[in-house]
């Protein structure tokens, strides 16, 4: 799933985390790809899958 990456570090601002938010801010593509970019994301103290909820409001998408 195709996430922006603001969001992302919106998500690492929310959890106290500016500096790796900085970090991201440099390193990740304007949109985030969560398979391709899991490894990335989980450098970053971030699990896709919540990305993931996130980006759907909160709702589970079916078959993830």
């Amino acid at each position: 799933m195709q996430i922006d990456k603001d969001t992302v570090l919106g998500l690492l601002r929310e959890q106290g985390k500016d500096q790796e938010a900085e970090q991201a801010r440099q390193e990740l593509p304007d949109q985030v790809d969560t398979e391709r970019d899991a490894g990335l994301l989980q450098r970053f103290g971030i699990e896709p899958q919540d990305l993931l909820s996130r980006g759907t409001g909160g709702r589970d998408i079916p078959g993830l």
